[in-house]
């Protein structure tokens, strides 16, 4: 049966009609991807999140990851070889098989954005908390551990920070009780703290690491690094390092220049102590700039120079 001129032009302008249908429900589908508060909050790690270009055989860095929050995963290269990053479950797999790709090491916040896990009074909530994080339970999680692409689970963001739990802290007790629960699903993963090793009073139990973040407010970058590595050192705690490079230049509250960048990041690389250096957070049009990526490049070639190492306590 032949159509007619009539007929054929109805099925063809039908064809292009569901197509721009199709092309509609998949650009909604990618603007609700992007606004997901599942995500880490960066557009443009999950526009880079499927990698599909060719590898260095996947070799991982050697030394300690350097890298960014919020940081695509495109971004993993000559430049920047871990990361901290926000998944959910749907896509936690996909992107530690791409960081695996591309030779990274990466710490990852399973519990997501602390509205998940506040109380109605807005206090932590240790029972929310298990509850985000036990989503992840099923999975198979065991082999990017093994070989360091999941290098931590990074369990929460300054807990010692009043204003982010409407007045109250949240406890080292606490913070040993979630690392606790972590260890019970994943008993090989250094769990991470983002606070100062000295906000424990005496060793944890269960945490393996505290985080250093350094800002110029902190006065001396040799004393603050001095200061919380023996910090670490005399409660058995491993210890992440990195910079506030949008916040934390001198005067206070504005970006790092590239010589702050490579100057105060040198500084605090001089240890051979820290498990990781990892910065906050990703801007591409500041990183891209030619002095910063430059900075970088310095600082990635000293993080290869340590030894290699875990974020388990000592």
């Amino acid at each position: 049966m032949f159509l007619t001129t009539s007929s054929t032009y109805r099925g063809l302008r039908a064809r292009f009609l569901f197509a721009v249908a199709a092309g509609v429900v998949l650009t909604a589908c990618d603007n609700t991807e992007l606004l997901d508060p599942e995500t880490s909050g960066a557009p443009n790690e999950v526009a880079a999140a499927p990698v599909e270009v060719e590898t260095a055989a996947g070799r991982q860095a050697g030394g300690i990851p350097i890298g960014m929050s919020a940081q695509p995963v495109s971004a993993f290269g000559d430049v920047y070889s871990g990361a901290k990053l926000t998944v959910s479950p749907g896509d936690i797999m996909s992107k530690l098989s791409a960081v695996r790709s591309r030779g990274g090491r990466v710490v990852l916040m399973l519990a997501g954005h602390p509205r998940y896990y506040k109380d109605s009074r807005g206090h932590f909530s240790l029972t929310k908390w298990k509850d985000r994080v036990g989503r992840f339970r099923h999975l198979n999680l065991s082999s990017y551990i093994k070989d360091g692409t999941l290098a931590g689970h990074y369990m929460i963001d300054e807990p010692n920070d009043k204003r982010n739990w409407h007045g109250t802290t949240v406890s080292p007790r606490t913070l040993d009780e979630m690392g606790r629960y972590s260890k019970q699903l994943w008993p090989a993963l250094a769990t991470i703290v983002r606070t100062r090793p000295s906000y424990f009073p005496s060793r944890p139990r269960y945490v393996d690491a505290a985080w250093a973040s350094y800002l110029h407010r902190h006065g001396s970058v040799k004393d603050f690094l001095r200061r919380n590595v023996a910090d670490a050192q005399r409660r058995d705690l491993a210890l992440v390092v990195g910079l506030n490079v949008l916040n934390g230049g001198s005067p206070n509250g504005t970006k790092m220049t590239p010589s702050e960048v490579q100057s105060w990041g040198s500084a605090m690389l001089e240890s051979s102590y820290p498990c990781g250096f990892y910065s906050w957070t990703w801007d591409s049009r500041y990183l891209n700039s030619s002095g910063i990526r430059s900075a970088m490049k310095t600082l990635r070639r000293k993080a290869e120079s340590r030894s290699r190492k875990s974020c388990r306590s000592p």
